[in-house]
């Protein structure tokens, strides 16, 4: 497919949400949100549903990577050592760039501050951090003083998107932020939620394991360039680069699922991009990586047979993403349905159980 196509698709695909139908909360229990499941034909079903709409022997691989407190507040120094004009910090990750020695980041301030500029951050005991340089898209370099992970639960507060509006008394509250994250959550290091995760509860999943349903997990850690919507022509968007990493364990897994012709269901698009990111053409390849994919349609040889995933900003990659899966009739139905049916949308929003097209 060429690349006018895909700019005459993406309009294709647009809708106009009116912002009341933006989840602003999550479903209570989790597992009572709503589930589209998307085949040759819609259907209308509950999230808790789920054990029933699989098969036993499918393998759910999820992403149990861990969202971190990256908002933070920070001051610049001031003679006396108080410190004003407050800036917002949102980390994004831990750079590995030896030449610029240990503890730097890779952060998004407002407003933005040159290099040789310093930031205090927090407001009782502070962490220093000095700005000392600035990336393609705007972010900036920070080193610290020290290692500030130990240091986020105290000083931070889960990054949400911007369309979820939240005072800074619930974004304390730890109610509010366990909410955020998937039961499942293991390794510390999104910026962003997984969200299709966000639907399971232990409950339901001691379901699917009583089911003969199987599991295994990747780690994709999320970045802010998830809440980023395509601009301009789409041969000219810059996907912002993600780590992930696949266990020798869901390798295998998920090579012998392929191997035995049992389904593999993807939960969530981040899933999607780690396995695909992984995936040689014939098996998946264990190990640490770093990854800029872009999926869109006319993408072929999906890892996943079937995907679990929440419904996304108009005009969005991941929109792309699940048109390439699905199929652009499809989503361009399943979006009109939801449109019509009431379904809640984005990041704490309800679910769609899709097929691959083909």
């Amino acid at each position: 497919m060429t690349q006018p196509d895909l700019d005459t698709l993406l309009a294709r695909l647009n809708f106009e949400l009116p912002p009341t139908r933006i989840a602003q909360s999550g479903a209570e229990p989790r597992d009572s949100s709503r589930l589209m499941v998307v085949r040759s034909e819609i259907e209308h079903r509950v999230f808790r549903e789920l054990p029933g709409l699989l098969h036993s022997g499918d393998l759910l691989v999820f992403n149990e990577s861990r969202v971190i407190p990256a908002r933070v507040m920070a001051r610049k120094p001031q003679a006396g050592g108080q410190g004003g004009g407050r800036i917002e910090v949102l980390l994004l990750r831990e750079e590995e760039r030896p030449e610029l020695g240990e503890h730097v980041w890779s952060a998004y301030l407002k407003p933005a501050r040159r290099a040789g500029n310093e930031l205090l951050l927090g407001e009782s005991d502070p962490l220093r951090a000095e700005v000392i340089g600035v990336l393609e898209d705007g972010a900036r370099l920070l080193r610290f003083e020290q290692d500030i992970r130990p240091h986020l639960e105290r000083i931070g507060t889960l990054p949400l998107p911007p369309y979820i509006a939240a005072e800074p008394g619930q974004l304390q509250d730890a109610r509010f932020q366990e909410r955020y994250q998937t039961v499942y959550a293991q390794t510390p290091g999104s910026v962003a939620a997984p969200t299709a995760g966000l639907h399971f509860t232990p409950e339901l999943l001691a379901r699917l394991d009583a089911r003969g349903i199987e599991r295994a997990a990747v780690t994709l850690h999320v970045g802010a360039g998830t809440f980023k919507p395509v601009q301009g022509p789409v041969s000219q968007h810059v996907m912002h680069a993600e780590q992930f990493e696949i266990s020798q364990a869901t390798a295998e897994a998920v090579d012998q699922a392929k191997r035995d012709g049992r389904r593999v269901v993807a939960v969530g698009t981040t899933t999607v991009r780690a396995l695909q990111s992984a995936w040689d053409g014939a098996r998946l390849r264990a190990g640490p990586g770093e990854t800029r994919i872009f999926i869109t349609p006319g993408y072929r040889d999906f890892v996943p047979d079937l995907l679990i995933t929440n419904l996304h900003l108009p005009g969005s990659t991941l929109l792309l993403l699940v048109a390439a899966f699905a199929g652009e009739q499809r989503i361009r139905a399943a979006y009109r349905a939801a449109l019509d049916g009431g379904y809640r949308f984005y990041s704490l929003g309800d679910a769609m159980l899709l097929e691959r097209a083909g």
